[in-house]
């Protein structure tokens, strides 16, 4: 099975690191695109080797500016896209239908042969123009996934926030049993399963 993970130069870039390592630890082919920015990103949040760690959790890294690579095309079979995090310029040209580069391109992909893209959206506050976009990528069929905690299960570290939000993100993927803590209604929250 084969996940596209897209990167994007929004802050929350740890976000990426626990979507690839949690892929991984499905055995999901993994094909990374990350933005110019997100290197960069992924350096002052999580430190200097962050980039390389992600890199080497995939199985295929892509170029941004190949247009030309295999998850440009609808014809080669994957299970979905995350984008983690999402800046609002990838949401903006992925709602609009700007394939303007490898991750924007491959998100289009997903979306007119109708497969799942998960986009953690990551701003705040949002302008007027942040909530057209995420409405106009819904319309397209994405699903938005902003990284807001799931206070319910009572997180005691910022990582298991990221955990759980990565897990949820794949998980609407439907590609394996679910990996995300759940809300038990008559029990209170369970436990992350797996």
């Amino acid at each position: 099975m084969r996940v596209v993970l897209g990167v994007a130069g929004a802050s929350g870039a740890a976000l990426a690191l626990s979507v690839a390592q949690q892929l991984s630890e499905l055995n999901v082919d993994i094909d990374l695109v990350t933005s110019t920015a997100a290197e960069r990103t992924l350096a002052e949040e999580c430190g200097s080797d962050a980039f390389e760690t992600l890199k080497a959790l995939a199985t295929r890294v892509h170029p941004l500016s190949d247009i030309g690579a295999s998850i440009a095309s609808g014809s080669v079979p994957v299970a979905g896209m995350i984008v983690a995090p999402c800046s609002m310029r990838s949401l903006a040209a992925i709602a609009h239908g700007l394939d303007d580069n490898l991750l924007t391109r491959a998100a289009g992909v997903q979306l007119k042969e109708r497969r799942r893209l998960v986009l953690l959206t990551r701003e705040a506050p949002l302008t007027l123009a942040h909530l057209r976009n995420m409405t106009a990528a819904t319309e397209l069929g994405a699903i938005i996934l902003p990284p807001v905690p799931a206070f319910y299960l009572k997180p005691k570290k910022v990582v298991e926030i990221v955990d759980q939000i990565a897990g949820r993100a794949i998980d609407l993927l439907s590609i394996a049993a679910p990996i995300a803590g759940q809300w038990a209604q008559s029990d209170g929250p369970m436990a992350r399963s797996g």
